[in-house]
Formats: structure tokens, C-alpha cells, sequence
């Protein structure tokens, strides 16, 4: 038989074709893409994002053609390969630290190594002693030892103090017995640890005895500290016989990682094992000492949300990238006042009920930007101010600090990584039919990202952080105005509560500095009423964890409108074109107006904004719509995501989508090169192949 013609090489796309009109989209803006990003990202960003690009795609392990072909086993074995991979090219082109992250970035498949370089150093870096660091840090930082963080277990996640795993102090032998007295105290979920990790930074409840020189000693916990544990030999990968641990099999995303089970029988580990920069036992007379330092506290947790905040923002800037390339190329149906339908069909981004599911999302990406910079600038001044001796005030305002800090952390993890993951379904199902289809780029992303409105605390959960920190702010200040704010949070619910008997329903539509005062009065009436609620009521705090988490969402919402404001007034911004700033001024407005309408009855029974006004914010929304979507290509041009890590058919940036996506099809998916039996009568699977019974073999 004579060889299939492939005739599909030869066909082209109707025309205009993709290419065309993303050429297009990209003229009809006067808007600086490059300027934008370098103003977003800085130079040294976008150096390095190219140079580490450039070696990445010369890799062919790095391929990222097959890898959603592949089955679990398979991906865990491939994130393996590509780590150490990347390990080696670290070590050959003397990457730093920055480097190396940028690269595990734009390869965008979750190595096995992860959680040793992150959370594993982290806590060896921040809980160790100096002699501890000195002995630990060197084998980290080369790689001798492989380590994980086991803290979340099988019956116990954010609620850390409830965890089971013990770790028991023997005096006579001097060390250390980690134990699980029930299968719920099974580590769960630790990432690296289940086929990877050598060692593990455990968290333990630390028991030590309560009384001595009694045969039947009572022990007493002073909570979960962190134990360093050897967990599998250097040699032979093989755990000891008192230690259960392996991967705990199938989830939604991240396949290349070995999340992990782990189990201890009357483990024994030294006393050195203890990691000691804030607690310590003493080996000789067993007394036990803990720092009261309040940063030890807050700062790994609240260091953790910010970088999750900055990543939030990079996500859906993805999502929305493809979205908004893809859908102001794909045509679907003429115009219906046109009455001749001579010319092309409309773009389906042109449609309102496209724009207002994804342009306010190009506007939160801006957003969570500005507040994701304003909390790791936060987060950097808190770590680095010290009180001066003696000096009362100071030390007040650095705790109050400190506190607003970690208050802010949770409210802004819950909500970032809530308008992320719910974003990428946005964009998904705006895309219409090929949204479902793998040439999205989104289907690995959606699938990772869904861990992140759980992990560093459950969404709803950790809320209840936000709204105990404002309840006490109100109750400081309810009944004596005088006292001194000593941070935004305070000074907004002093002027709500100096003046609440009035409503103020504020100009929003006429006055931009009106907006972020607008958001700042209602969160501080959602906070007063909690506290009315909880203090004065004495309500049930489990009756009131509903509102606890719509005013977390508000006091969040007010944050990340300030920060934006404040951003869009700044110099650098001042210094861009017109059209760039006037853009920005408008995702601004469209963020902050969208979010409201949402809100609006919340906004209404405040009085931080009349009926009327409200009224007239979806018409607003709807304009500013339409002043941003001739930029809508450049501004997503701004975030510099290169084709390789979008790995996308439908958000190439030179648009050439159906291209793309019949190759994808026709040329790379591997069931397509085998022909197979599909008569029922014959158990043979792969045509000529004589396979029975291969399948069943393998289940």
C-alpha cells in the first residue's frame, strides 16, 4: 500500500490570520510594552529572565512537548532528571541563588528538589544556632544532603498546635524519641520527602518530663518545635526499620512531586537534633528556655505569604496573557447593527460579556502586583528595624507594626491566591472550545495552583487571623480616641469611628483618592460591627466566622485599591508616556470600580457610597472597558512571559494559534503514530502487535 499523503502541510488558516491581527492589535496601541515591563519587572529582571532562557531551551530534557503524555511515574522520574539538571547547570554556569530560581521558573514543572530549596533552607537558615547552621548549612547549600519540611500530618493542617507526632526527651540516654502514638499523626503531604528527601525538618510536639526521679515520670508538652531527623540512609535511599515514609500516589497537580507519608516507632534521634535558635534544653540539667522575640513568630510565615502574594500575580498574568491574545484573534459572528455583514466577524474580545470576565482580571494582575511589592517592602523594613533601648514608643510602634504585618500577610494570601486560582477558570472558560483543549497552556497551571488556597493556611480559615487583629484595633480605640495610630489600619478605623454617625457616600466616580477612602470605610464598619458582634453581644466566635471572612476580603480589597493608588500617584509612574499612564490609571479605576459593584451592598449599607452612585459604577465599568481594550495586548505584552513558559498554542505571541494547535494534534500527540484494533472480538489492543493481555498485566 502506498504511503499516506499528508496533504495538511499545505493548507493555511482563513484569512486574516492570526499573525495578522495580533500584528494588528499591537499597532492600533501607542502604548511602550517594553517600557511598561522594564518599569514592572526592572532591567536586572528582564537581563536575567533572558539570559537563563536562552540555556533553558538549549536543553532538551527541558522539552515540554510530551510531558503531559506521561504518566505519574513517569513525570516524577522526568522532575528528578530535570532538577539535577538544573543543579549541574547551576554549578557550570555559576548561577546564584536568583538564577536558579528563575530557572525552575521558566522550566514551570515542580521539581522534586523543590522543597529543599525552599522551605528545608528556610527553616535550617532561620531556626538553627549558630553551631547548628555551621554544621547544617554547607551540607544544604551543596546538595549532600536532601532535605523536607514535615509539618502538615494526616489529621492535623493548619492548626499546627494540634499535631500529634511527639517528640519525647529520654534524660538517661539523652536523646530525643520521636514517636506516632495514631495513624491521623502520619506526616501527610510533605513535599519531597516521599521518594527524595535524606533528612527532614520535623515539627514534634516536644515532651519533656514534668517530674524526675520517680519510676512512672509524667510528661508535660510545651508545644511543636522543629527536629532535624535523617529520615533514609546517604548510601542506600533506605529508610531505618522505625520509620514508615513514601509517596502518598495520585492529586490534582504538581505530578514530578513526591508528597509524602511518615510515620516514626520510638525513633531515636539526638539531642542536637532539637533546633535550638529559639528554644533550648539544656543537656546537663534538662531546663528548658524559649525566646519571646515575636519575630520568631511571624517572620518565616509572613516572609512565605508575601512571596506567595508576588507569585499570584505572575499566575494570572499568565492565564489572562493567553486569554486575552487568544480571544482578540478568534472571530466568532458579525456584528448585529451592521446590516450588511460584509466584513469580518467581530472578535470575540470585543464582545462586553468576554471584556468584563477578563479585563478586570488584567486589572487585578496590576493590583496584586502593587501590593505583593508594598508587602515584601514591609516585611524587609519590619525585619530590619530594631526599637532603641528605653525607647517606649518606638518599641509599641514596631510590635503594632509587626502585627499589622502578620494580620496583613493572611488577608492577602486568602485573597491573592483566591482571585489567582479562580481567575485561571475564568480565562479557561472564556476561551469557549478550545479552552478545554491542552494547546491552553493552562491545563498544568490550573491543576498546580489549586494547592495554594490551602497550603500557608486554608483560605477561610486563616481569615479569622484578620478579623481577631481589627476587633482588638477597635476595642483599643471604641472608647478613647486620643490614643495614637500607629499605622494606616489604626488611623482608618479612628476616622470611622470619630465620625461614623455620618455617611459620608463618598464622590467615587469623580475623585480617585475618594475610592481608596470609600474601601477603607467599609472595611472599618465590617470591623466595627464584628466587634459589636463578639465584644458587646458576646456572640459565638464559630456564629460569627462568615462576616469574620467578608471582612477579611474587605480590609484585603481596601489594601490592594490603596497600593494601587498609591502606585499609579508615584513618580516612577509620573515619569511613563501618557497613554502608559492614563492605562494605568484606568485598570486602576476598572479594578476598583468592578470590585465595588460586586461589593455594592456592603458599599450602600455602610453609607461609604449613595444608591445613586452605585447605580451608575456598572455603566463606568463598562467604559473604562472599552477606553483599556485597545491596549489589552500590549499591557499583557508588559509582564514579559515568554512562549516557553507559556507553552501555549492559544497565547503565542506571534499569534500564529491554529497553526500551532493542528501541529500539536497532527504532528506531536503520540496516539496518533499507533494504529490499533478496535474489534471487540479480538483482545489485541495495538494492531499486528499480538498484545493481549498486556493491559491487564500492567493494572
Amino acid at each position: 500500500m502506498a504511503p499516506h499523503t499528508d496533504f495538511a502541510h499545505k493548507l493555511r488558516p482563513a484569512p486574516p490570520d492570526g499573525a495578522t491581527i495580533i500584528k494588528c492589535e499591537r499597532l492600533g496601541s501607542d502604548l511602550d510594552a517594553d517600557q511598561l515591563g522594564q518599569y514592572l519587572h526592572g532591567k536586572t529582571y528582564i537581563d536575567r529572565q533572558q539570559r537563563i532562557l536562552d540555556i533553558v531551551k538549549r536543553e532538551k530534557l527541558f522539552d515540554k512537548t510530551q510531558q503531559t503524555n506521561l504518566s505519574r511515574p513517569d513525570r516524577y522520574k522526568l522532575g528528578l532528571a530535570r532538577g539535577k539538571r538544573l543543579r549541574q547547570l547551576q554549578d557550570v554556569h555559576r548561577w546564584d541563588d536568583e538564577d536558579f530560581v528563575m530557572a525552575e521558573y521558566l522550566v514551570d514543572d515542580v521539581q522534586p528538589y523543590h522543597l529543599h530549596i525552599s522551605l528545608f533552607t528556610a527553616a535550617l537558615r532561620e531556626q538553627t544556632n549558630d553551631e547548628q547552621r555551621a554544621y547544617w548549612m554547607p551540607k544544604v547549600v551543596s546538595w549532600e544532603i536532601i532535605g523536607a519540611y514535615a509539618q502538615t500530618e494526616l489529621g492535623h493542617g493548619s492548626n499546627v498546635r494540634g499535631i500529634e507526632t511527639e517528640a519525647r526527651w529520654d534524660p538517661q540516654s539523652q536523646h530525643f524519641i520521636l514517636h506516632s502514638p495514631h495513624l491521623t499523626a502520619s506526616k501527610w503531604w510533605n513535599g519531597t520527602l516521599g521518594r527524595t528527601a535524606t533528612h527532614a525538618v520535623v515539627i514534634a510536639q516536644l515532651l519533656l518530663p514534668a517530674e524526675s526521679g520517680k519510676t512512672d515520670v509524667k510528661y508535660q508538652s510545651h508545644g511543636p518545635h522543629p527536629f532535624i531527623v535523617q529520615v533514609r540512609d546517604t548510601k542506600t535511599h533506605q529508610p531505618p526499620n522505625s520509620i514508615i515514609v513514601g509517596d502518598i500516589g495520585p492529586k490534582y497537580g504538581y505530578a514530578p512531586m513526591d508528597n509524602a507519608y511518615m510515620l516514626f516507632d520510638h525513633h531515636r534521634i539526638p539531642h542536637s537534633a532539637l533546633l535550638s535558635r529559639y528554644s533550648q534544653l539544656d543537656l546537663l540539667t534538662g531546663v528548658y528556655t524559649k525566646s519571646k522575640n515575636p519575630s520568631s513568630l511571624y517572620g518565616q510565615l509572613t516572609r512565605g505569604r508575601a512571596v506567595i502574594a508576588m507569585h499570584a500575580r505572575l499566575v494570572l498574568a499568565r492565564a489572562v496573557t493567553v486569554a486575552v491574545r487568544y480571544l482578540s484573534i478568534r472571530r466568532q459572528f458579525h456584528d448585529r447593527d451592521d446590516p450588511h455583514k460584509q466584513g469580518p466577524e467581530l472578535s470575540v474580545l470585543d464582545y462586553s460579556t468576554v471584556q468584563i470576565r477578563i479585563l478586570p482580571l488584567l486589572a487585578t494582575t496590576f493590583a496584586l502586583h502593587y501590593s505583593g511589592l508594598a508587602m515584601r517592602q514591609l516585611y524587609e523594613r519590619t525585619r530590619n528595624s530594631s526599637a532603641s533601648d528605653g525607647d517606649r514608643v518606638s518599641e509599641n510602634a514596631d510590635m503594632a507594626t509587626l502585627m499589622e504585618l502578620h494580620s496583613t500577610s493572611a488577608g492577602l494570601k486568602s485573597l491573592a491566591t483566591e482571585l489567582a486560582a479562580n481567575g485561571i477558570e475564568t480565562c479557561r472558560r472564556a476561551m469557549g472550545g478550545h479552552g478545554y483543549g491542552g494547546g491552553t497552556g493552562l491545563i498544568q497551571l490550573n491543576a498546580d495552583y489549586l494547592s495554594k488556597p490551602t497550603v500557608e493556611g486554608d483560605n477561610w480559615m486563616i481569615t479569622q487571623q484578620v478579623a481577631k487583629y481589627l476587633i482588638k484595633k477597635v476595642k483599643e480605640h471604641a472608647h478613647s480616641l486620643k490614643g495614637q495610630a500607629l499605622n494606616k489600619t489604626e488611623e482608618n478605623l479612628k476616622d470611622y469611628l470619630y465620625s461614623r454617625t455620618r455617611e459620608p457616600n463618598f464622590k467615587v466616580l469623580e475623585d480617585d483618592a475618594t475610592l481608596v477612602q470609600a474601601f477603607n470605610w467599609r472595611m472599618s464598619w465590617l470591623a466595627s460591627r464584628a466587634y459589636d458582634a463578639r465584644e458587646v453581644q458576646r456572640r459565638p466566635w464559630n456564629s460569627l466566622l462568615v462576616e469574620f471572612h467578608k471582612l477579611s476580603r474587605a480590609y484585603s480589597q481596601a489594601m490592594l485599591v490603596s497600593n494601587f493608588h498609591t502606585a499609579i500617584a508615584s513618580a516612577a509612574v509620573q515619569e511613563l508616556p501618557t497613554t502608559t499612564r492614563n492605562a494605568l490609571t484606568d485598570l486602576f479605576r476598572l479594578f476598583a470600580l468592578n470590585t465595588m459593584d460586586h461589593e455594592a451592598r456592603e458599599f450602600q449599607k455602610s453609607g461609604a457610597v449613595s444608591s445613586d452612585t452605585l447605580d451608575e459604577v456598572s455603566d463606568t465599568v463598562l467604559s473604562l472597558m472599552t477606553k483599556i481594550r485597545p491596549h489589552a495586548v500590549k499591557l499583557v505584552d508588559a509582564w514579559a512571559l515568554p512562549d516557553y513558559l507559556l507553552d501555549s498554542a492559544l497565547g503565542r505571541y506571534d499569534g500564529r494559534v491554529y497553526e500551532d494547535l493542528f501541529n500539536r494534534a497532527h504532528v506531536l500527540n503520540p496516539l496518533n503514530k499507533v494504529t490499533f484494533n478496535p474489534d471487540y472480538r479480538n483482545d489485541e489492543i495495538v494492531l499486528g502487535s499480538g498484545d493481549v493481555g498486556n493491559i491487564q498485566a500492567k493494572l
